[in-house]
């Protein structure tokens, strides 16, 4: 994505936040649009079956670097969204993405130049992030 298509979004959703102006407002349908992106992830294994959850303990051995870590972490997903559920969660993550803009914008925040700075924090920790 780039800074313009940023900028465009975070002003797209200024000009159309009506309803939620208040902060209180957006803070609570954000967090309701979190709720909705866990659901909808949640459906995808209970309803459709698309995917499957297999969560067990995290092991790596001891030896291995911090560099390598990453290739015995596992995701505990197998399979593949199906196109219903690939649209379902492409919308539930977008309105997430409006909600999160709406308070940036509510905040005076600048969308763009956040994502430049964690962008440029990930870069200087990098493996000492560990997200």
């Amino acid at each position: 994505m780039k800074n313009e298509d940023v900028e465009l979004f975070q002003g797209k959703v200024s000009e159309l936040l009506i309803r939620h102006r208040s902060i209180l407002d957006s803070l609570s349908k954000f967090q309701e649009s979190a709720a909705r992106v866990n659901r909808a992830i949640a459906k995808t294994v209970t309803n459709c079956g698309c995917l499957t959850i297999y969560a067990t303990k995290q092991s790596c051995p001891p030896e291995v670097t911090l560099k390598e870590y990453q290739k015995y972490m596992d995701s505990h997903l197998k399979g593949e969204l199906c196109e219903q559920c690939q649209e379902a969660l492409e919308e539930e993550l977008g309105n997430h993405l409006f909600y999160l803009t709406a308070l940036c914008n509510l905040l005076n925040q600048d969308l763009s130049k956040m994502f430049g700075k964690e962008y440029q924090r990930l870069s200087a920790l990098g493996f000492f992030h560990l997200s």
